[in-house]
């Protein structure tokens, strides 16, 4: 007798964690995997059950419904919407259609709504005394306390802010997020955050505090020095806790203008210049019952709509590991500390014993010059976090700051020994994502240049998707996400995380009359474009990054919700061609960092730029015709496909085989053979031979920029040229991936010669050694090395399709999809090709390999073997 299949694991949204608290979903979508099934299983039907209270734990309603389908992911819920404060737990199992037997029911999950805009009693609250200049204003504390009734039954704690804020309740503190509530466009979109704070609370006295600082709100933030104030010149904490008594009663301790401020021990607290602390300026027990606010100062109300508040649905920025230096040196007057990996964090230090007013200096940097820190690629970025010490022994770090490192630079450290490596070790902080993707290979190298993709993704993926996490810039600049999504999407669960910068693009779209700005949020200063200017590749994000969170999630949802956006920019461009089709009429990025282009213009690439807008007309609008296609939208369907194909028709006349230099290079046939704009197979050929030509003339050297780099090594494999591609990506004379390699790179870099070969960094002012862009290769290497891709969206359908090359024998990847693991391992042996591959259940896969007719499998453990 065959065994049964394992218990579904059931999730809710794309969320796997539960309980989930403070959701802002009434009807929360479900979806669930099942690890293990015999191979004639498949899903015919599923049952759910649940249970709906109420805060007092009172049932609203207990139910169950089967449905006939085959459906796993994102399924509908099934009861009643879900009030603000309600709480559900439910199970599912599913139906064998092979056998007809029901299977078992999954471990329950819960989920509770959050607050409606009607709920909050709470008011926006900030510091009541008269705040220094801008250079010299301490963030403040704000705190009240409060005597609870009875005994405790639950509680949460809903929090915002203007700025950042840390809360504390009863000397502790809540939860373990960090830079809430992150960034958005405030004024018209500001995220809550809810916490079970139960085991907090107590009958009796009690007390709540909250740190606060600029943040992204009104710090210093942009290019050219930055900008102060872009979103006010306060800041303030929105804050309701809700305790729900023994006897079912609720008492509700919401922040308004009995709460009680003062100046804090940051003197500073800036995301691009680091944190100071001075220890002597902490008012002790601040956050506890009985501390004495009487000389504190009342606090002031500030103006709040409550309609930007938002359940803040997606995954928080967290400490998601440590890590201890590589090394500890000697150098002039202080210690320099390599951390051995470049990313994003901050330090955490244990400060032995000091005689009070000790300043320990700690400066960060990614790369040094001479043995020293080279912070000049830092611009404007004091990235220093200094600690003024009490005379006790500290541990410390800071709250409200990020830096991008992988070394630092201790000063002051006391006694006359070098810090111990647990005394001050790295904290590395990114928006707290599950990881879904890996790669590994018999090359040393190429695991490396992988391992440098998966830190830049780590690095920039702060809150929302970043150039850069260590000069004064981190902005969520569109063109690099748009080429960026599909890797990222295979390597980490970003569903949330960009759709979450997709409603700031939607927001920001509405404010420029429908155009794209080249970064999101957009934030005034600065010599960039007019963000009402339309530029290809960059706004193009409004279409291809929803295309490609679809192929990889199968969310029709997010989809619906950003088509209007994705015709408004393709109407936007339409306008722009005018009736002969071609986007050739404005200034644009195009190729931009070409590595022929020189280092003070980056956008003078070899390609003719308006080739490269009009490819990506083309690209996204078939695009948002396909979209259409999946919403039902047949009118819509029908009338961009049309337009896809004059504005490819437009495209052959004026680009294909014309003869001008501008329009024979690597980046231009990679765009028309990826984005399909050739008339007909016999001249996509010509293009990928020909592109074979350019790439081994340039000795297989990276001859491409921003927009034609994810697109080489695909069109190569595309057109018969896959040992091309291959030589391209393991070339290692520069410009190429692993000449960075050999060059210690531990991220992916802004531009192929960041740092040049004598070791010295590049003089340009805009040097980055942490840009995830140019990792968009790894897109490649997961599909053609590792030979796994999805066929359907969500990974229903997948294609096992390994395509050896000179220089790899063996390799493996595998993809935590939405169905469960997917992975291929294969290796070569007398001639022979191995595979062993694993399906998930409720997906199947076509099977490709070399010399054999493609087949199709379920779900499962396979082998397979085909002559090379």
């Amino acid at each position: 007798m065959a065994l049964a299949p394992t218990a579904p694991t059931l999730r809710t949204e794309h969320d796997d964690h539960s309980p989930r608290i403070g959701s802002g979903s009434a009807r929360p979508r479900l979806s669930w995997t099942i690890e293990t099934a015999p191979p004639a299983y498949a899903q015919a039907a599923y049952e759910l059950r649940w249970t709906t209270t109420d805060p007092s734990g009172t049932v609203i309603e207990r139910s169950d419904a089967t449905v006939e389908s085959t459906d796993q992911i994102l399924v509908p819920w099934p009861g009643r919407p879900l009030g603000p404060r309600q709480c559900a737990e439910v199970s599912v199992r599913t139906k064998d259609g092979s056998s007809g037997e029901w299977g078992r029911w999954s471990a329950p999950v819960s989920v509770e709504r959050g607050l409606a805009a009607e709920d909050w009693r709470a008011q926006l609250i900030g510091p009541g005394y008269p705040e220094g200049p801008e250079t010299d204003r301490r963030a403040p504390l704000v705190r009240y306390g409060f005597v609870v009734t009875g005994d405790v039954r639950a509680a949460r704690l809903h929090v915002t802010a203007h700025g950042l804020v840390e809360t504390e309740l009863n000397g502790i503190r809540v939860g373990r997020d960090e830079l809430l509530p992150g960034w958005t466009p405030y004024g018209e979109l500001l995220r809550v955050f809810t916490y079970d704070v139960t085991d907090l609370i107590r009958a009796g006295e009690n007390a709540i505090g909250a740190w606060l600082a600029d943040g992204w709100f009104r710090g210093r933030f942009g290019f050219e020095g930055g900008t102060t104030d872009i979103y006010g010149s306060h800041v303030g904490v929105l804050a309701q806790l809700e305790i729900v008594l023994a006897d079912g009663t609720t008492q509700t301790v919401a922040s308004d203008d009995s709460w009680r401020s003062a100046p804090g021990p940051l003197t500073r607290a800036s995301l691009y210049d680091g944190e100071r602390i001075d220890l002597n300026l902490v008012p002790a027990g601040w956050s506890e019952p009985g501390f004495d606010d009487a000389e504190w100062a009342p606090v002031v109300v500030h103006p709040l709509d409550l309609a930007t508040l938002a359940a803040h649905d997606g995954p928080a920025v967290r400490v998601i590991e440590e890590i201890a230096p590589i090394s500890i040196t000697a150098v002039d007057d202080g210690w320099l500390i390599d951390y051995g990996q470049n990313h994003s964090g901050r330090p955490r230090v244990r400060v032995p014993a000091a005689p009070a007013g000790t300043h320990i200096t700690i400066r960060h940097a990614e790369v040094l010059q001479d043995g020293r820190l080279c912070t000049r690629p830092l611009r404007a970025a004091a990235a220093t976090d200094e600690i003024i010490t009490a005379g006790e022994p500290v541990e410390w770090e800071p709250r409200f700051t990020i830096h991008g490192y992988r070394y630092a630079f201790v000063t002051g450290w006391p006694g006359d020994r070098a810090p111990s490596t647990e005394e001050i070790v790295s904290r590395v902080m990114h928006s707290d994502m599950p990881r879904t993707g890996w790669f590994r290979s018999d090359r040393d190298d190429l695991n490396r240049l992988h391992e440098n993709v998966v830190w830049g993704l780590r690095s920039n993926f702060v809150d929302i998707p970043t150039d850069c996490p260590q000069r004064d810039e981190r902005l969520g600049w569109t063109g690099d996400i748009q080429i960026f999504t599909p890797t990222a999407s295979f390597l980490y669960d970003v569903h949330d995380v960009l759709g979450g910068w997709l409603r700031a693009l939607v927001i920001e779209q509405d404010r420029f009359d429908g155009n794209v700005p080249v970064y999101v949020p957009f934030i005034p200063g600065g010599p960039w474009w007019n963000p009402r200017e339309a530029v290809a590749g960059w706004g193009d994000a409004a279409v291809l990054v929803p295309e490609a969170l679809h192929d990889a999630f199968a969310d029709r949802a997010l989809v619906e919700r950003q088509f209007a956006s994705a015709r408004t920019w393709v109407e936007k461009v339409c306008a722009l061609a005018g009736p002969g089709r071609l986007w050739d009429q404005q200034r644009q990025l195009g190729d931009w960092l070409d590595p022929t282009a020189p280092p003070d213009r980056p956008f003078e690439a070899k390609t003719d730029p308006h080739l490269v807008s009009t490819a990506y007309f083309a690209r996204s609008t078939a695009g948002l015709a396909r979209l259409a296609g999946l919403l039902g939208k047949s009118d819509d369907a029908v009338h961009y496909g049309a337009l896809a194909t004059e504005i490819r028709g437009a495209f052959a006349n004026a680009y294909l085989e014309s003869g001008v230099a501008s329009h024979d290079t690597v980046t231009a046939h990679s765009l028309a053979i990826v984005f399909g704009l050739h008339p007909d197979d016999e001249s996509r050929q010509r293009a990928g031979d020909r592109l074979a030509v350019l790439v081994r003339a340039h000795g297989h050297r990276v001859a491409t920029g921003f927009l034609g780099t994810p697109v080489v090594a695909e069109a190569l494999t595309a057109t018969g040229h896959t040992d091309t591609a291959y030589a391209l990506v393991l070339n290692h004379d520069a410009p190429s991936w692993m000449a960075t390699v050999d060059l210690g790179a531990t991220t992916v870099w802004e531009r192929w010669d960041s740092l040049l070969p004598d070791g010295t960094v590049n003089p340009g002012d805009m040097t980055s050694f942490n840009h995830y862009a140019l990792g968009s290769v790894a897109h490649w290497i997961h599909g053609t090395i590792g030979g796994l891709s999805t066929v359907e969206p969500g990974w229903r359908r997948i294609r096992i399709a390994p395509r050896p090359g000179p220089g790899v024998t063996s390799a493996m990847a595998s993809h935590m999809s939405p169905y469960g693991m997917a992975s291929v391992d294969w290796a070569v042996h007398d001639g022979d090709l191995r595979v062993s591959f694993t399906i998930p259940v409720g997906a199947t896969a076509v099977v490709d390999l070399p010399g054999t007719d493609p087949y199709t499998v379920g779900h499962g453990i396979h082998t397979a073997v085909s002559r090379l």
